[in-house]
């Protein structure tokens, strides 16, 4: 899986979900909320006021070991 800065929570959560630890790690505790598994990662950053690209990178070094 490639990750973006457009890509939804959801669709990197059913992909792998041990990544849920890259998102509870800069304080999206509410993954079980519709809403915040609806977001992209660009969206859910601007909340958490966290850098997008350091946690796209982050997922995509992760997916890049597994692969």
């Amino acid at each position: 899986m490639t990750v973006t800065r457009q890509t939804i929570i959801n669709d990197i959560l059913e992909a792998d979900p041990a990544t849920e630890e890259f998102f509870t790690d800069i304080g999206m505790a509410c993954l079980g909320c519709p809403a915040s598994t609806g977001e992209n990662i660009e969206q859910a950053c601007w909340v958490h006021g966290q850098d997008a690209d350091r946690l796209v990178s982050r997922l995509n070094e992760y997916f890049a070991r597994k692969a």
